[in-house]
């Protein structure tokens, strides 16, 4: 008896020694695992209740840090999108507000423009005329940026909703990890 005993009590610290660099590593922690490292049986895992007891713990213990690394992933990955789409609205409205002035002040030169022809010979009017063809370039040129941003926009939008349709994958693996099948433990 106290043989068996002692048997029993070296398998025990086997098991509480393999355990411990399977916590460290990523993989998952299952009975096998465990009575491999520590060249036990699985029957004396199943059979032995501190064993047993011990493989639990260490298997929970595993789940757990595996579910809040892949929370600490979903969270970082939803975080660079966010701050993606939101650069890339403020970006937008800062444009079409830079538009909306570029608009106002090309008008009030048209104006100024034609008040000019009409006051002003015949050479300052050719000088006027090429400064209001820079000013339609420029026109252009801040039209095509607002359709780049209005483009980028758009992407970060499409980016944002495959980042929503991750995340309510990895919830939907977290719902399922969360309600794991248990190992049904019989003694025979």
């Amino acid at each position: 008896m106290a043989a068996r005993r002692r048997q029993t009590e070296q398998k025990l610290t086997q098991v509480e020694r393999a355990i411990s660099p399977l916590r460290r590593e990523t993989a998952k922690i299952t009975v096998r695992a465990i009575a491999t490292r520590a060249q036990v049986s699985s029957t004396f895992l199943y059979e032995n209740p501190e064993a047993r007891n011990l493989a639990r713990e260490a298997a929970a213990a595993g789940t757990r840090r595996r579910e809040q690394a892949n929370q600490d992933t979903h969270d970082r990955l939803e975080a660079t999108w966010r701050e993606r789409a939101l650069n890339a609205e403020e970006e937008l409205t800062r444009a079409q507000k830079e538009i909306l002035t570029q608009r106002q002040r090309i008008g009030e030169l048209m104006g100024q423009l034609r008040d000019f022809e009409q006051m002003v010979p015949g050479e300052s009017v050719q000088a006027l005329v090429s400064e209001n063809s820079a000013l339609k370039q420029r026109v252009r040129q801040l039209t095509q940026e607002h359709r780049t941003l209005q483009e980028r926009l758009e992407g970060a939008r499409s980016n944002n909703r495959f980042a929503e349709k991750c995340i309510a994958d990895l919830e939907a693996q977290l719902v399922e990890l969360q309600n794991p099948i248990q190992p049904v433990f019989t003694t025979e």
